[in-house]
């Protein structure tokens, strides 16, 4: 494979894994408090309407990176009101909220728009421009590090260096500070937590709502960022590759931008199925490239891929005892 068809490889694969870091990371907030959240697709699909359409309708991608956070996070709070106020099913809520968001979704673009579902194409101070990091030019010829630097790292939207510093980030936060800890503790042991006197619920629903707004900024930069607009079930899944990402990782933050940088690596490769046909010296379906990242999802959620250690009372509705 020569050097130059590796670094638009490795440029696809930054672009394709930015919202699944995004997702992954919000899950691993949710499940690290004990709430199990398998409508990360769902959160995604509505803050990608949300934001599409209200950049198209306003001319201004914040306000509708704000709109589509601010929709991620109704539907978050949506989660924690049945898991964790009324105690409900959290897979059943999860996979509920998703059902919801794929049909309201289309039903709001379809009467806002009569595009069949989708948003009109966003353009101009609708999207989310290119960023060229510092010295990007003068990089540019140095052997090696200089492509990288300059055609990898540099020009992306500003989401993808926010899914990027969102790593450190959270590693701080879960390792470094208080709530941090609380929200580890409250995910392995709520009846610990509680008797230290504070609140478990009040850190489950704080969990929930940073897992809304990163979901929110994963499904405003599908929208506004990764392409030009909304489309119907534009996630395609990602949530649920996010979910496995964040199994694979064992809800580590650092291994999750390792994990999802796989499966952009792998969702990138579908995009140039001559690399493989040129590197293997034989034809590769492209059904079957197009295929690999689900594939390996499925190989991770059914265990084959190590033994995943989820926090302990994950999925587990706290009852307080009296």
């Amino acid at each position: 494979m020569e050097y130059a068809t590796l670094i638009a490889i490795l440029d696809s694969t930054l672009r394709l894994a930015t919202p699944l870091l995004l997702a992954c990371l919000a899950g691993l907030y949710s499940e690290r408090s004990g709430v199990f959240d398998i409508g990360l697709e769902g959160k995604m699909l509505m803050a990608a309407m949300t934001s599409g359409a209200v950049a198209y309708m306003t001319g201004n991608v914040w306000l509708g990176c704000l709109a589509g956070i601010a929709a991620s996070i109704l539907f978050s709070l949506l989660h924690g009101l049945a898991s964790i106020t009324f105690r409900g099913n959290q897979l059943i809520s999860g996979v509920a909220l998703n059902f919801l968001a794929s049909g309201m979704t289309v039903l709001i673009a379809q009467s806002l728009f009569h595009q069949g579902g989708r948003t009109p194409a966003l353009t101009g101070t609708a999207r989310f421009n290119e960023l060229h990091l510092p010295f990007e030019a003068a990089l540019r010829k140095v052997p090696i590090i200089g492509p990288l630097y300059s055609d990898v790292l540099s020009g992306h939207s500003i989401l993808v260096y926010v899914a990027l510093m969102a790593v450190p980030v959270t590693w701080w936060v879960l390792y470094r500070t208080r709530f941090g800890l609380r929200l580890r503790a409250v995910g392995e042991n709520p009846e610990s937590v509680d008797t230290a006197g504070i609140s478990v619920i009040g850190l489950r629903y704080g969990a929930v709502t940073i897992t809304g707004l990163l979901c929110g900024l994963a499904g405003a930069y599908m929208a506004t960022g990764l392409q030009a607009g909304f489309g119907r079930e534009m996630v395609a899944g990602r949530g649920y590759i996010a979910l496995a990402a964040l199994i694979f990782a064992n809800w580590k933050p650092w291994s999750a931008l390792w994990a999802t940088l796989l499966f952009g690596f792998l969702q990138a490769l579908a995009l140039r199925p001559d690399v493989l046909q040129n590197t293997l010296h034989m034809s590769v379906p492209g059904a079957l490239l197009d295929a690999l990242p689900y594939i390996l999802t499925v190989i991770v959620l059914a265990g084959v891929v190590g033994k995943p250690h989820p926090p302990k009372a994950g999925g587990q509705p706290y009852v307080k005892e009296r």
